[in-house]
């Protein structure tokens, strides 16, 4: 009898198909994908659109922890034992986002080798991240945590020069995920372009220069 052979598991397949453990849904924008202190039981992938995470003390002040797009997963905190969700995952535009069941999950990351390699890319990816963002926010004025934040938005350092944002992206918004106040944003942001550093043309466009105030040593 010939020996089966096993089909390869594609994971971007996977990440693409509707099956066992896993939906899709479309969120417009502001929609709320899962609340805090909602149970967490379940991985999130983003397939579309632009996700905010974000996280409220009990009296109701908000940070932004993370700004999500295509191709990254959120909620995998239910993996490690988190029983209620510790942020509110809310969609800052039109999304689609696929829900991978705890179970599903973990049955895919022990099985699929390469499955299990491209989720601990994400993982690493996103604790390195982590360790920039707590080292900003010690050591930076809010001046440079926001030119680092805008790079970041605009993915500098990938694919070339900045790319222009796109996503509508409020000052309120990059308030909370400085640590600073509105007006000083405002501040920051119109000094950056008499500088020349940002330009709007019906979106903002973050230009290489930016880099430099990163970059300045304090005085």
């Amino acid at each position: 009898m010939a020996k089966t052979t096993r089909p390869t598991f594609d994971p971007k397949a996977f990440l693409a198909t509707v099956s066992r453990g896993r939906t899709v849904a479309a969120y417009r924008k502001g929609a709320v994908v899962y609340a805090q202190a909602t149970p967490a039981d379940s991985v999130f992938y983003v397939k579309k659109g632009k996700i905010k995470i974000a996280v409220a003390s009990n009296r109701g002040k908000e940070a932004v922890i993370a700004l999500l797009g295509a191709g990254e997963f959120f909620g995998e905190g239910c993996l490690i034992g988190q029983p209620l969700r510790l942020a509110t995952a809310t969609a800052m535009i039109e999304s689609e986002v696929m829900r991978v069941g705890k179970a599903e999950m973990n049955r895919v990351l022990q099985s699929e080798l390469t499955f299990g390699e491209l989720f601990m890319a994400h993982l690493l990816t996103r604790n390195s991240r982590v360790e920039e963002d707590l080292v900003d926010q010690l050591f930076n004025s809010s001046e440079k945590r926001l030119a680092r934040t805008l790079l970041l938005l605009a993915n500098f350092g990938k694919d070339g020069g900045p790319q222009p944002i796109t996503t509508p992206i409020s000052q309120e918004t990059l308030a909370e995920i400085v640590g600073t106040t509105r007006p000083r944003v405002s501040h920051f942001m119109n000094k950056f372009r008499k500088l020349g550093f940002i330009t709007y043309n019906g979106h903002l466009e973050v230009h290489s220069s930016l880099l430099s105030v990163v970059l300045r040593d304090e005085a």
